[in-house]
């Protein structure tokens, strides 16, 4: 029997999680998109595809609930977020363009405090492995300001690996990335679906990643509107 094939951001094979149904955001002015919809299963990754300032940050931070929307649902396991907000962020680990790096912390200090903010001990075996897992071992003790943009990033990527979070929201996460930390990515990446998380990741870049799917953003860009008078400016 001939199937229809899956509509985007969809996965047929496993149970959603998180699913979001008609959403609509409107910033500076304009609505960016609408009648957004997308389900995303255990062990998944959503990669959104778009041109820029098609909507890929801004659909990330209404999922992180930073921006609001103007309309539709965001649901995790069948759950509406916004009737528990802070569960829904307590799940979240967010990367967005800024790597919030404090200047006087050690990347080491930063992890272990990224883990306390999270209510978790700061456990020491899982913060050399992040470290390590992004090359920072040898930099783990040089102040913040002394980090390249490279480097710091590569900070705030470890800084998901100690907060536990099921569902990683990530804005241009190899921006500033040399090959190998690329690589170091799309492992964490890898690890963190073999073991049931979600990730939505927006970016330009191949993440070599065997467990996900593409979503463009830019196919629920809002019509733009008809002038009901076009002689009017002719």
């Amino acid at each position: 029997m001939k199937r229809d094939p899956p509509e985007p951001g969809r996965s047929p094979a496993r149970m959603s999680v998180l699913s979001v149904h008609q959403l609509a955001c409107r910033r500076g002015g304009r609505t960016v998109f609408a009648r957004l919809d997308l389900t995303v299963a255990a062990g998944q990754a959503l990669v959104l595809t778009g041109r820029n300032g098609s909507g890929k940050s801004s659909l990330l931070r209404c999922l992180a609930l930073l921006t609001p929307t103007t309309s539709g649902d965001i649901r995790w396991e069948n759950k509406p977020v916004r009737a528990d907000p802070d569960a829904w962020r307590g799940r979240i680990g967010w990367l967005g363009h800024h790597d919030a790096i404090k200047p006087d912390l050690t990347p080491r200090e930063l992890l272990a405090m990224a883990a306390r903010l999270r209510g978790a001990e700061a456990d020491g075996d899982a913060i050399e492995a992040a470290l390590a897992a992004y090359d920072l071992t040898p930099l783990a003790d040089r102040p913040g300001r002394y980090l390249s943009a490279g480097q710091k990033r590569r900070v705030g990527l470890a800084r998901l690996l100690v907060s536990h979070c099921k569902i990683w929201l990530m804005d241009e996460p190899s921006t500033g990335l040399d090959e190998a930390s690329q690589h170091a990515l799309s492992r964490a990446l890898e690890t963190h679906l073999v073991a049931g998380g979600v990730a939505l990741v927006a970016t330009h870049d191949e993440l070599r990643l065997t467990r996900s799917e593409n979503l463009d953003v830019g196919a629920f860009a809002a019509a733009p509107a008809i002038d009901p008078d076009p002689e009017a400016w002719s």
